[in-house]
This record gives C-alpha cells, sequence and structure tokens, in this order.
C-alpha cells in the first residue's frame, strides 16, 4: 500500500472544515480528521494520528479550536488521552451535552459500526 503525505496546511484544512460542520457546542475526534484524508483503513489513517494532534495543538496555540478532554478545555502543552476537538468559540466552558451528545454519539457516526 502507498503511505500518502499530508501537509500540516492539509490536516489543518480539513479540521477546521470538519470543526465547522459538526457546529458550535459540539466536537470531533481526531480520527475523523485522519480518516477524511488517509482513508477507511488504519494503515491509511492511523499514521496520521500524531500529525493531527500536532495541528490540533497549533490551531488551539493560535486560537482557533479548542482541544477538550473530559468535556474541559486541556492545557495544550500537557494533556494525555483520549481528546475532542471543537470550535474555539466553546472555550470558555464545557458544551454541556458531554462527549456523547447530540452529533457525537457512536450510533450517529457512520464509521464507527
Amino acid at each position: 500500500m502507498t503511505r500518502l503525505s499530508f501537509s500540516d496546511d492539509d490536516i489543518a484544512r480539513t479540521m477546521l472544515d470538519l470543526v465547522t460542520e459538526r457546529g458550535a457546542g459540539k466536537t470531533i475526534c481526531p480520527s475523523e480528521v485522519a480518516r477524511a484524508l488517509g482513508g477507511p483503513h488504519p494503515d491509511g489513517w492511523g499514521p496520521l494520528m500524531t500529525p493531527v494532534r500536532r495541528v490540533a495543538v497549533a490551531l488551539m496555540k493560535d486560537g482557533r479550536v479548542v482541544i477538550r478532554r473530559k468535556g474541559r478545555p486541556v492545557d495544550s502543552d500537557d494533556f494525555r488521552g483520549v481528546y475532542r476537538i471543537g470550535p474555539a468559540d466553546t472555550l470558555s466552558g464545557p458544551t454541556g451535552e458531554g462527549e456523547d451528545g447530540p452529533g457525537n454519539s457512536a450510533s450517529e457516526r457512520p464509521d464507527r459500526r
């Protein structure tokens, strides 16, 4: 399988498009960004997870997205584990919907079966 290469700009554009499409008060999973670029097979999207995280951190530092863990904004220089990405205008507090609120539940995501 040929490994595709994506620039940070490609990843940022995809991430911002997905966050915008999801809407205010909702978040996306970083794997959604990786899958949008690398395709459905783990060999395509798996290697993109580290670059996606790096771009998410840069976009948060630029004030363009917010990275959340357990519904709360994280310190972009010091977070671990599962996280989600949302629009920057939600930085002030929890979304009120939880990590699996409307638009985020596994039952509503076709890529999660």
